[in-house]
């Protein structure tokens, strides 16, 4: 299993009722420092800043797009 498929099944396990749906719980766990602009971009997009940041989502495709792009950064749970 690679990293992305466990994103991706961690984000559905983790997925709850929140006040407006689903949520998921996303930790940046790795630094972003030479990593792609592009990435780090979508690291910003979801909400964090600096390691160990969280950010509580809304769960849409789109969320999950850009957790599946920077799933070797980032840990759903």
């Amino acid at each position: 299993m690679n990293a992305k498929t466990a994103a991706v099944e961690s984000a559905s396990k983790s997925a709850g009722k929140g006040a407006s749906g689903k949520t998921v719980k996303v930790t940046l766990v790795k630094s972003v420092a030479g990593t792609k602009s592009d990435h780090r971009a979508t690291v910003i997009g979801l909400g964090l800043g600096r390691i160990n940041s969280t950010s509580v989502l809304e769960d849409t495709p789109s969320v999950r797009g850009m957790i599946n792009k920077v799933a070797y950064l980032v840990r759903v749970g």
